[in-house]
Protein backbone atom coordinates (compact mmCIF):
# COMPACT_ATOMS: atom_id res chain seq x y z
CA UNK A 1 0.00 0.00 0.00
CA UNK A 2 1.56 3.22 -1.34
CA UNK A 3 2.74 5.57 1.39
CA UNK A 4 -0.44 7.99 2.87
CA UNK A 5 -3.16 5.95 0.64
CA UNK A 6 -6.52 6.81 2.63
CA UNK A 7 -8.65 5.32 -0.28
CA UNK A 8 -12.47 4.25 0.66
CA UNK A 9 -13.42 1.29 2.88
CA UNK A 10 -14.64 -1.19 1.53
CA UNK A 11 -16.66 -4.57 3.01
CA UNK A 12 -18.95 -7.38 1.10
CA UNK A 13 -22.80 -7.45 2.13
CA UNK A 14 -21.56 -9.60 5.27
CA UNK A 15 -19.88 -6.23 6.50
CA UNK A 16 -16.76 -7.69 7.82
CA UNK A 17 -13.25 -7.85 6.29
CA UNK A 18 -13.64 -4.46 4.93
CA UNK A 19 -10.46 -3.26 3.04
CA UNK A 20 -9.15 0.34 1.42
CA UNK A 21 -9.23 0.92 -2.24
CA UNK A 22 -8.87 4.28 -4.30
CA UNK A 23 -12.59 3.99 -5.85
CA UNK A 24 -13.32 5.30 -9.55
CA UNK A 25 -16.57 5.81 -11.02
CA UNK A 26 -15.56 5.78 -14.54
CA UNK A 27 -18.45 7.70 -17.06
CA UNK A 28 -17.90 5.12 -19.99
CA UNK A 29 -16.46 2.01 -21.33
CA UNK A 30 -13.66 3.60 -23.15
CA UNK A 31 -12.53 5.14 -19.71
CA UNK A 32 -12.71 1.88 -17.77
CA UNK A 33 -9.80 0.40 -20.77
CA UNK A 34 -7.88 3.50 -19.73
CA UNK A 35 -8.26 2.93 -15.93
CA UNK A 36 -7.11 -1.00 -17.14
CA UNK A 37 -4.28 0.05 -18.97
CA UNK A 38 -2.88 2.22 -16.13
CA UNK A 39 -3.36 -0.19 -13.52
CA UNK A 40 -0.13 -0.84 -11.14
CA UNK A 41 0.68 -4.11 -9.25
CA UNK A 42 -1.52 -3.05 -6.55
CA UNK A 43 -4.38 -4.62 -8.98
CA UNK A 44 -7.67 -2.90 -10.08
CA UNK A 45 -11.13 -5.44 -9.91
CA UNK A 46 -14.79 -4.10 -10.59
CA UNK A 47 -17.83 -3.05 -8.39
CA UNK A 48 -21.77 -3.31 -8.53
CA UNK A 49 -24.17 -2.71 -5.57
CA UNK A 50 -21.98 -4.66 -3.28
CA UNK A 51 -23.74 -7.49 -2.77
CA UNK A 52 -20.96 -10.21 -3.11
CA UNK A 53 -21.04 -11.66 0.24
CA UNK A 54 -17.33 -11.73 0.80
CA UNK A 55 -14.18 -9.93 -0.66
CA UNK A 56 -14.74 -10.54 -4.63
CA UNK A 57 -15.56 -6.48 -5.32
CA UNK A 58 -12.41 -5.49 -2.68
CA UNK A 59 -8.72 -4.66 -3.75
CA UNK A 60 -6.59 -3.53 -0.83
CA UNK A 61 -4.61 -0.62 -1.46
CA UNK A 62 -5.66 -1.03 -5.29
CA UNK A 63 -7.79 0.48 -7.42
CA UNK A 64 -11.61 -0.52 -7.43
CA UNK A 65 -14.15 0.47 -10.68
CA UNK A 66 -17.92 1.57 -9.40
CA UNK A 67 -19.87 1.27 -12.40
CA UNK A 68 -22.82 2.71 -11.16
CA UNK A 69 -22.41 5.40 -14.41
CA UNK A 70 -22.85 2.34 -16.73
CA UNK A 71 -26.53 2.66 -16.46
CA UNK A 72 -29.49 1.91 -18.49
CA UNK A 73 -31.13 -0.31 -20.88
CA UNK A 74 -32.76 -0.28 -24.28
CA UNK A 75 -35.86 -1.70 -25.17
CA UNK A 76 -36.82 -5.39 -25.21
CA UNK A 77 -36.73 -6.35 -29.03
CA UNK A 78 -39.40 -8.89 -30.79
CA UNK A 79 -36.88 -12.15 -30.34
CA UNK A 80 -37.41 -11.12 -26.27
CA UNK A 81 -33.67 -9.61 -26.50
CA UNK A 82 -32.18 -6.38 -24.45
CA UNK A 83 -29.01 -4.86 -24.39
CA UNK A 84 -28.02 -3.42 -20.83
CA UNK A 85 -25.42 -1.25 -19.69
CA UNK A 86 -23.47 -3.36 -16.75
CA UNK A 87 -23.95 -0.80 -13.97
CA UNK A 88 -27.85 -1.03 -14.43
CA UNK A 89 -29.74 -2.85 -11.30
CA UNK A 90 -31.95 -6.06 -12.13
CA UNK A 91 -34.40 -3.89 -10.09
CA UNK A 92 -34.19 -1.16 -12.88
CA UNK A 93 -34.46 -3.60 -15.16
CA UNK A 94 -37.14 -5.37 -14.07
CA UNK A 95 -39.33 -1.83 -13.70
CA UNK A 96 -38.25 -1.10 -16.97
CA UNK A 97 -39.63 -4.41 -18.45
CA UNK A 98 -41.87 -5.73 -16.59
CA UNK A 99 -44.84 -3.48 -17.23
CA UNK A 100 -44.48 -4.76 -21.61
CA UNK A 101 -44.69 -8.45 -20.27
CA UNK A 102 -41.00 -9.45 -19.50
CA UNK A 103 -39.11 -10.74 -16.45
CA UNK A 104 -35.78 -11.87 -15.80
CA UNK A 105 -34.97 -15.52 -17.12
CA UNK A 106 -33.52 -16.20 -13.96
CA UNK A 107 -33.06 -14.11 -10.48
CA UNK A 108 -31.77 -14.27 -7.33
CA UNK A 109 -32.56 -13.92 -4.33
CA UNK A 110 -32.58 -9.69 -4.35
CA UNK A 111 -32.77 -7.46 -6.99
CA UNK A 112 -29.68 -5.02 -5.98
CA UNK A 113 -27.69 -6.52 -7.94
CA UNK A 114 -25.96 -5.17 -10.73
CA UNK A 115 -25.98 -7.02 -14.66
CA UNK A 116 -22.54 -7.18 -14.98
CA UNK A 117 -22.51 -8.87 -10.95
CA UNK A 118 -25.40 -11.26 -12.15
CA UNK A 119 -22.71 -12.36 -15.11
CA UNK A 120 -19.17 -12.55 -12.61
CA UNK A 121 -21.09 -15.00 -10.30
CA UNK A 122 -23.24 -16.09 -12.81
CA UNK A 123 -26.38 -15.87 -10.45
CA UNK A 124 -28.69 -18.91 -9.70
CA UNK A 125 -32.27 -18.56 -8.65
CA UNK A 126 -35.23 -21.04 -7.73
CA UNK A 127 -35.38 -22.23 -11.49
CA UNK A 128 -31.77 -23.72 -12.49
CA UNK A 129 -33.12 -27.05 -12.59
CA UNK A 130 -35.36 -26.23 -15.61
CA UNK A 131 -33.49 -23.21 -17.03
CA UNK A 132 -30.10 -22.52 -15.64
CA UNK A 133 -27.95 -19.78 -14.51
CA UNK A 134 -28.10 -16.34 -15.74
CA UNK A 135 -25.43 -16.41 -18.19
CA UNK A 136 -27.44 -18.95 -20.12
CA UNK A 137 -29.34 -16.21 -20.88
CA UNK A 138 -26.86 -13.78 -22.25
CA UNK A 139 -26.12 -14.14 -25.56
CA UNK A 140 -23.23 -11.58 -25.69
CA UNK A 141 -21.26 -9.68 -23.53
CA UNK A 142 -18.48 -6.78 -24.14
CA UNK A 143 -15.78 -6.27 -21.44
CA UNK A 144 -13.05 -4.28 -20.91
CA UNK A 145 -9.78 -5.70 -20.41
CA UNK A 146 -6.02 -4.33 -19.71
CA UNK A 147 -5.70 -4.83 -23.90
CA UNK A 148 -8.53 -3.45 -24.62
CA UNK A 149 -12.66 -3.65 -25.49
CA UNK A 150 -14.48 -7.19 -26.14
CA UNK A 151 -17.43 -8.25 -27.56
CA UNK A 152 -18.06 -12.27 -26.79
CA UNK A 153 -20.94 -14.38 -27.27
CA UNK A 154 -20.99 -18.05 -26.73
CA UNK A 155 -19.88 -18.10 -30.84
CA UNK A 156 -17.09 -15.24 -31.14
CA UNK A 157 -14.24 -16.21 -28.45
CA UNK A 158 -16.57 -18.42 -25.98
CA UNK A 159 -13.58 -19.22 -24.36
CA UNK A 160 -13.55 -15.47 -23.13
CA UNK A 161 -17.01 -15.45 -22.39
CA UNK A 162 -17.34 -18.56 -20.20
CA UNK A 163 -14.20 -17.79 -18.34
CA UNK A 164 -16.09 -14.75 -17.54
CA UNK A 165 -19.60 -16.17 -16.53
CA UNK A 166 -18.94 -16.81 -13.02
CA UNK A 167 -15.51 -15.74 -12.64
CA UNK A 168 -15.58 -13.16 -10.26
CA UNK A 169 -14.12 -10.31 -12.63
CA UNK A 170 -10.68 -11.40 -13.12
CA UNK A 171 -11.35 -11.29 -16.68
CA UNK A 172 -12.31 -8.00 -16.85
CA UNK A 173 -14.92 -5.27 -16.28
CA UNK A 174 -18.29 -6.05 -18.18
CA UNK A 175 -19.64 -3.24 -19.58
CA UNK A 176 -22.85 -4.01 -21.23
CA UNK A 177 -24.46 -7.36 -22.15
CA UNK A 178 -27.53 -8.83 -24.33
CA UNK A 179 -29.94 -10.39 -22.43
CA UNK A 180 -32.83 -13.00 -23.49
CA UNK A 181 -35.92 -12.28 -21.29
CA UNK A 182 -38.77 -14.37 -20.42
CA UNK A 183 -42.03 -13.40 -21.49
CA UNK A 184 -45.14 -13.28 -18.62
CA UNK A 185 -48.64 -12.86 -18.86
CA UNK A 186 -49.03 -11.45 -15.44
CA UNK A 187 -47.67 -9.79 -11.79
CA UNK A 188 -48.74 -12.97 -10.22
CA UNK A 189 -47.31 -16.63 -9.46
CA UNK A 190 -48.91 -19.54 -8.51
CA UNK A 191 -47.29 -21.62 -5.65
CA UNK A 192 -47.65 -24.55 -3.89
CA UNK A 193 -46.98 -25.29 -0.28
CA UNK A 194 -46.16 -27.93 1.68
CA UNK A 195 -44.38 -28.91 4.84
CA UNK A 196 -42.06 -31.08 6.29
CA UNK A 197 -40.91 -32.58 10.15
CA UNK A 198 -36.97 -33.36 8.67
CA UNK A 199 -34.46 -32.95 5.64
CA UNK A 200 -35.61 -36.49 4.06
CA UNK A 201 -39.25 -35.68 3.49
CA UNK A 202 -38.52 -32.60 1.79
CA UNK A 203 -35.67 -33.72 -0.53
CA UNK A 204 -37.66 -37.00 -1.04
CA UNK A 205 -40.64 -34.64 -2.52
CA UNK A 206 -38.06 -32.10 -4.32
CA UNK A 207 -36.68 -34.97 -6.29
CA UNK A 208 -39.78 -36.51 -7.10
CA UNK A 209 -42.14 -33.43 -7.95
CA UNK A 210 -39.78 -30.56 -8.94
CA UNK A 211 -39.85 -31.47 -12.77
CA UNK A 212 -43.34 -30.46 -12.67
CA UNK A 213 -43.05 -26.89 -11.44
CA UNK A 214 -40.59 -24.02 -13.07
CA UNK A 215 -39.46 -22.87 -9.47
CA UNK A 216 -38.49 -24.87 -6.55
CA UNK A 217 -36.91 -23.57 -3.23
CA UNK A 218 -37.12 -24.66 0.37
CA UNK A 219 -36.24 -23.40 3.83
CA UNK A 220 -34.77 -25.38 6.51
CA UNK A 221 -34.65 -24.68 9.86
CA UNK A 222 -31.09 -25.94 11.45
CA UNK A 223 -32.01 -24.95 15.09
CA UNK A 224 -31.75 -28.26 15.78
CA UNK A 225 -33.01 -31.85 16.06
CA UNK A 226 -36.91 -32.45 15.72
CA UNK A 227 -38.98 -33.53 18.64
CA UNK A 228 -40.96 -35.64 16.11
CA UNK A 229 -40.92 -39.53 14.81
CA UNK A 230 -37.33 -40.91 14.25
CA UNK A 231 -36.33 -40.38 10.07
CA UNK A 232 -37.30 -43.44 8.41
CA UNK A 233 -34.54 -43.58 6.14
CA UNK A 234 -32.14 -43.25 8.33
CA UNK A 235 -33.32 -44.71 11.92
CA UNK A 236 -32.27 -41.28 13.41
CA UNK A 237 -34.12 -38.35 15.09
CA UNK A 238 -35.27 -36.10 12.19
CA UNK A 239 -33.06 -32.79 11.45
CA UNK A 240 -33.91 -30.05 9.01
CA UNK A 241 -37.47 -28.81 9.08
CA UNK A 242 -38.50 -27.76 5.90
CA UNK A 243 -40.90 -25.86 3.71
CA UNK A 244 -40.90 -26.16 0.47
CA UNK A 245 -42.24 -23.30 -1.77
CA UNK A 246 -43.17 -24.47 -5.86
CA UNK A 247 -44.58 -22.50 -8.13
CA UNK A 248 -44.96 -21.20 -11.81
CA UNK A 249 -46.19 -17.65 -13.25
CA UNK A 250 -49.93 -17.29 -14.01
CA UNK A 251 -51.52 -16.38 -16.54
CA UNK A 252 -54.34 -14.24 -17.12
CA UNK A 253 -57.07 -17.15 -17.62
CA UNK A 254 -55.45 -18.23 -13.98
CA UNK A 255 -56.62 -15.26 -12.28
CA UNK A 256 -60.03 -13.77 -11.45
CA UNK A 257 -60.62 -10.88 -13.45
CA UNK A 258 -59.78 -8.08 -10.53
CA UNK A 259 -56.22 -9.87 -10.69
CA UNK A 260 -56.07 -9.56 -14.68
CA UNK A 261 -54.18 -6.27 -15.05
CA UNK A 262 -50.89 -5.61 -16.96
CA UNK A 263 -47.86 -6.81 -15.27
CA UNK A 264 -46.57 -3.69 -12.58
CA UNK A 265 -43.23 -3.06 -11.16
CA UNK A 266 -42.14 -3.77 -7.52
CA UNK A 267 -42.99 -1.17 -5.19
CA UNK A 268 -40.37 0.62 -2.73
CA UNK A 269 -39.26 -1.60 0.67
CA UNK A 270 -41.60 -0.37 3.22
CA UNK A 271 -39.23 -1.27 5.72
CA UNK A 272 -36.29 -0.30 7.10
CA UNK A 273 -32.98 -1.77 9.42
CA UNK A 274 -31.39 1.37 11.35
CA UNK A 275 -27.51 1.88 11.45
CA UNK A 276 -27.47 1.23 15.38
CA UNK A 277 -28.76 -2.08 16.12
CA UNK A 278 -28.38 -3.75 19.45
CA UNK A 279 -25.57 -6.08 19.91
CA UNK A 280 -26.32 -9.78 19.84
CA UNK A 281 -30.06 -9.56 18.92
CA UNK A 282 -29.58 -12.27 16.53
CA UNK A 283 -28.56 -15.00 18.71
CA UNK A 284 -29.47 -18.65 18.95
CA UNK A 285 -32.47 -18.23 21.70
CA UNK A 286 -33.56 -15.21 18.38
CA UNK A 287 -32.88 -17.26 15.93
CA UNK A 288 -34.76 -20.05 17.24
CA UNK A 289 -38.09 -18.53 18.10
CA UNK A 290 -37.58 -17.24 14.24
CA UNK A 291 -37.66 -20.56 12.84
CA UNK A 292 -40.12 -21.97 15.10
CA UNK A 293 -42.52 -18.68 13.73
CA UNK A 294 -41.66 -19.65 10.62
CA UNK A 295 -42.06 -23.18 10.21
CA UNK A 296 -45.76 -23.03 11.90
CA UNK A 297 -47.01 -20.07 9.91
CA UNK A 298 -46.76 -22.15 6.93
CA UNK A 299 -49.89 -24.17 6.00
CA UNK A 300 -49.25 -27.72 6.21
CA UNK A 301 -50.22 -27.97 2.62
CA UNK A 302 -51.79 -25.39 -0.39
CA UNK A 303 -52.45 -25.58 -3.55
CA UNK A 304 -52.30 -22.82 -6.37
CA UNK A 305 -52.12 -20.03 -4.33
CA UNK A 306 -52.01 -15.97 -6.06
CA UNK A 307 -48.88 -14.53 -4.61
CA UNK A 308 -47.14 -11.01 -5.81
CA UNK A 309 -43.83 -11.66 -7.70
CA UNK A 310 -42.16 -9.93 -5.71
CA UNK A 311 -43.23 -11.82 -2.76
CA UNK A 312 -42.39 -14.70 -4.55
CA UNK A 313 -38.86 -14.31 -5.20
CA UNK A 314 -37.32 -10.89 -3.53
CA UNK A 315 -38.78 -10.75 0.00
CA UNK A 316 -36.13 -9.72 1.45
CA UNK A 317 -35.89 -6.81 -0.58
CA UNK A 318 -38.80 -5.54 1.06
CA UNK A 319 -36.50 -4.94 4.33
CA UNK A 320 -33.63 -2.21 3.17
CA UNK A 321 -30.18 -2.77 4.62
CA UNK A 322 -31.54 -6.00 6.47
CA UNK A 323 -27.72 -6.72 6.54
CA UNK A 324 -27.58 -4.85 9.57
CA UNK A 325 -29.28 -7.19 11.71
CA UNK A 326 -26.22 -8.91 12.40
CA UNK A 327 -24.66 -5.60 14.45
CA UNK A 328 -21.23 -4.37 14.06
CA UNK A 329 -19.52 -8.04 13.71
CA UNK A 330 -21.59 -9.18 10.85
CA UNK A 331 -22.25 -12.42 9.38
CA UNK A 332 -21.28 -14.80 6.61
CA UNK A 333 -23.33 -17.04 3.83
CA UNK A 334 -21.72 -20.25 3.42
CA UNK A 335 -23.19 -21.85 0.15
CA UNK A 336 -22.32 -25.41 -1.07
CA UNK A 337 -23.56 -27.56 -3.87
CA UNK A 338 -22.84 -31.49 -4.16
CA UNK A 339 -23.85 -33.69 -6.80
CA UNK A 340 -27.20 -35.81 -6.31
CA UNK A 341 -26.05 -38.73 -5.15
CA UNK A 342 -24.79 -36.83 -1.81
CA UNK A 343 -27.76 -35.50 -0.82
CA UNK A 344 -26.62 -37.19 2.83
CA UNK A 345 -23.66 -34.16 2.59
CA UNK A 346 -26.83 -31.82 2.94
CA UNK A 347 -28.54 -33.59 6.29
CA UNK A 348 -24.51 -34.25 7.24
CA UNK A 349 -24.32 -30.30 7.26
CA UNK A 350 -27.21 -29.66 8.75
CA UNK A 351 -26.99 -32.08 11.63
CA UNK A 352 -23.01 -30.44 12.27
CA UNK A 353 -24.01 -26.58 12.94
CA UNK A 354 -26.91 -27.96 15.21
CA UNK A 355 -25.08 -30.25 17.25
CA UNK A 356 -22.29 -27.60 17.54
CA UNK A 357 -24.97 -24.95 18.43
CA UNK A 358 -24.04 -22.38 15.62
CA UNK A 359 -27.15 -20.43 14.57
CA UNK A 360 -28.43 -20.33 10.88
CA UNK A 361 -30.86 -17.49 10.42
CA UNK A 362 -31.99 -18.29 7.20
CA UNK A 363 -30.73 -21.73 5.20
CA UNK A 364 -31.84 -22.16 1.94
CA UNK A 365 -32.59 -25.50 -0.27
CA UNK A 366 -32.26 -25.41 -3.80
CA UNK A 367 -31.73 -28.16 -6.73
CA UNK A 368 -28.96 -27.54 -9.83
CA UNK A 369 -29.42 -28.66 -13.22
CA UNK A 370 -26.70 -28.79 -15.74
CA UNK A 371 -23.57 -26.87 -14.68
CA UNK A 372 -22.59 -24.10 -17.50
CA UNK A 373 -19.30 -24.30 -19.23
CA UNK A 374 -17.82 -21.73 -17.18
CA UNK A 375 -14.28 -22.88 -15.14
CA UNK A 376 -15.55 -21.04 -12.23
CA UNK A 377 -19.03 -20.93 -12.35
CA UNK A 378 -20.39 -22.51 -9.26
CA UNK A 379 -23.68 -24.62 -10.00
CA UNK A 380 -23.22 -28.51 -10.68
CA UNK A 381 -26.11 -31.14 -10.69
CA UNK A 382 -27.18 -31.78 -7.37
CA UNK A 383 -28.01 -30.19 -4.27
CA UNK A 384 -27.36 -26.44 -3.10
CA UNK A 385 -27.76 -25.05 0.79
CA UNK A 386 -27.31 -21.86 1.57
CA UNK A 387 -26.86 -20.44 5.38
CA UNK A 388 -26.62 -17.40 6.81
CA UNK A 389 -24.48 -17.37 9.75
CA UNK A 390 -23.38 -14.38 12.34
CA UNK A 391 -19.49 -13.87 12.84
CA UNK A 392 -18.31 -14.43 16.08
CA UNK A 393 -19.75 -18.41 16.98
CA UNK A 394 -17.78 -20.43 19.04
CA UNK A 395 -16.38 -23.25 16.95
CA UNK A 396 -16.70 -21.25 13.25
CA UNK A 397 -14.19 -21.09 11.62
CA UNK A 398 -13.31 -24.75 12.81
CA UNK A 399 -17.22 -26.15 11.86
CA UNK A 400 -16.53 -24.31 8.12
CA UNK A 401 -13.20 -25.91 7.46
CA UNK A 402 -14.89 -29.42 8.66
CA UNK A 403 -17.90 -28.63 6.10
CA UNK A 404 -15.48 -27.36 3.27
CA UNK A 405 -13.94 -30.77 3.77
CA UNK A 406 -17.03 -32.82 3.62
CA UNK A 407 -18.05 -31.10 0.50
CA UNK A 408 -15.04 -31.23 -1.56
CA UNK A 409 -14.83 -35.43 -0.68
CA UNK A 410 -18.36 -35.34 -2.31
CA UNK A 411 -17.11 -33.49 -5.60
CA UNK A 412 -18.93 -30.18 -4.27
CA UNK A 413 -17.86 -26.82 -4.01
CA UNK A 414 -18.77 -23.52 -2.44
CA UNK A 415 -20.03 -20.61 -3.83
CA UNK A 416 -16.89 -17.84 -4.62
CA UNK A 417 -19.37 -15.02 -4.43
CA UNK A 418 -20.41 -15.63 -0.88
CA UNK A 419 -17.08 -16.88 0.02
CA UNK A 420 -14.89 -14.93 2.69
CA UNK A 421 -12.53 -17.80 4.43
CA UNK A 422 -11.96 -20.69 1.54
CA UNK A 423 -8.52 -22.42 2.22
CA UNK A 424 -6.61 -22.28 -1.32
CA UNK A 425 -5.47 -25.94 -1.45
CA UNK A 426 -9.30 -26.92 -1.00
CA UNK A 427 -10.42 -24.41 -3.91
CA UNK A 428 -8.27 -26.38 -6.29
CA UNK A 429 -10.13 -29.61 -5.38
CA UNK A 430 -13.54 -27.99 -5.72
CA UNK A 431 -12.71 -26.14 -8.87
CA UNK A 432 -10.47 -28.60 -10.90
CA UNK A 433 -10.23 -26.19 -14.07
CA UNK A 434 -8.32 -22.91 -12.58
CA UNK A 435 -5.70 -23.52 -15.30
CA UNK A 436 -8.34 -23.00 -18.20
CA UNK A 437 -9.30 -19.92 -16.40
CA UNK A 438 -5.65 -18.44 -15.74
CA UNK A 439 -5.10 -19.37 -19.79
CA UNK A 440 -7.46 -16.99 -20.52
CA UNK A 441 -6.74 -14.07 -17.96
CA UNK A 442 -2.65 -14.36 -19.29
CA UNK A 443 -4.80 -13.78 -22.66
CA UNK A 444 -6.64 -10.98 -22.18
CA UNK A 445 -4.05 -9.69 -18.69
CA UNK A 446 -0.91 -9.93 -19.88
CA UNK A 447 0.39 -7.90 -16.66
CA UNK A 448 -1.75 -9.71 -14.18
CA UNK A 449 -3.54 -6.26 -12.87
CA UNK A 450 -7.25 -7.41 -12.57
CA UNK A 451 -7.07 -8.86 -9.17
CA UNK A 452 -8.69 -8.63 -5.71
CA UNK A 453 -8.67 -9.43 -2.51
CA UNK A 454 -10.63 -12.97 -3.19
CA UNK A 455 -8.03 -13.77 -5.59
CA UNK A 456 -5.28 -12.87 -3.52
CA UNK A 457 -6.61 -15.06 -1.16
CA UNK A 458 -7.02 -17.52 -2.88
CA UNK A 459 -3.96 -17.87 -4.86
CA UNK A 460 -5.42 -16.87 -8.13
CA UNK A 461 -3.06 -13.80 -9.16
Amino acid sequence: MPDGFRGQLLSGWGRAGATRADVQTPPDADAIVDLLSEADGRGIVARGLGRSYGDAAQCAGGTVVDTVRLAGAGAVDASGEVEVAAGTSLDTLVRHSVPDGWFLPVTPGTRQVTVGGAIASDVHGKNHHVDGGFCRHVTAMTIATPTGLRRVSHAQDGELFWATAGGMGLTGVVTSARLRMLEVDTDRMLVDTDRFVDLDGVMSAMEGGDDRYRYSVAWVDCSGPVRAKASRARGRPGVGRAVLTRGDHARAEDLPSRLRSAPSPPGRPRLGVPRCVPRGILNRASIAAFNEAWYRRAPAHREAEVQPMWRFFHPLDGVADWNRLYGRAGFLQYQFAVPPSSGDVVTAVVRELSARRIPSFLAVLKRFGPSSPGPLSFPIPGWTLALDVPLGAEGLAACLDRLDEMVAESNGRVYLAKDSRLRPDVLAVMYPRLAELSSVRRRVDPGGVVRSDLSRRLGLD
